[in-house]
């Protein structure tokens, strides 16, 4: 029996929830899984307010049925969710190290989809970022990663040494937005379990 009724989709740095995967995804959901409670969410530039808006929207969701799945940033905040909650994950080239990597990021960026949109990334959201990474009470439930060994903005190395209890699945070449993500779809789905 499928065993997933709520699943959460987190979007990464600069992205939104209009962007080609999560699209896909929910018109996918919603076309194949109507009963399953959609859930993706604007997040907000400080990583603490955005687990702690995404921790306060799941909060009454049942932990042995939601499943969240994360691209990017998005993926590393959706291991800290699994680690909270024991959930299913599927992580999307999971940013590995991202206190690191957005350190060269502070300052005023725009919104990928909506360039109109500017926000500021404070200093203050890399030691968030590092505060992240240590946290979890559980761990993880059982783990989907798909790996773009063309990803240009991510080490593929890094993440697959990252998850190796993970069921991996390797993408020669690709990108880092995995631009043939409709073909992984149906093994995303698969993993997921959807009722």
């Amino acid at each position: 029996m499928p065993t997933i009724t709520h699943l959460l989709y987190l979007h990464g740095f600069r992205s939104s929830p209009a962007s080609a995967k999560a699209t896909l995804m929910a018109r996918a959901v919603a076309q194949r899984h109507p009963q399953v409670v959609w859930c993706c969410p604007q997040l907000p530039p400080s990583p603490r307010q955005a687990m702690d808006d995404v921790a306060a929207l799941v909060a009454d969701w049942p932990r042995a049925h939601m499943a969240v799945v994360g691209s990017s940033l998005g993926g590393f905040y959706a291991s800290w969710v699994a680690r909270q909650t024991g959930c299913k994950s599927v992580l999307l080239n999971p940013a590995v190290f991202p206190a690191r990597d957005l350190a060269r990021h502070i300052g005023a960026q725009t919104q990928w989809h909506q360039p109109e949109e500017r926000f500021y990334f404070e200093p203050a959201f890399v030691d968030e970022l590092r505060q992240l990474a240590d946290e979890g009470r559980h761990t993880a439930g059982a783990e989907l990663a798909l790996i773009a060994q063309g990803d240009e903005v991510l080490d593929w190395r890094e993440m697959r040494a990252r998850y190796p209890a993970a069921q991996q699945t390797i993408l020669p070449g690709n990108d880092h937005a995995i631009s043939d993500f409709a073909l992984h779809l149906d093994g995303v789905l698969a993993f997921l379990d959807l009722v």
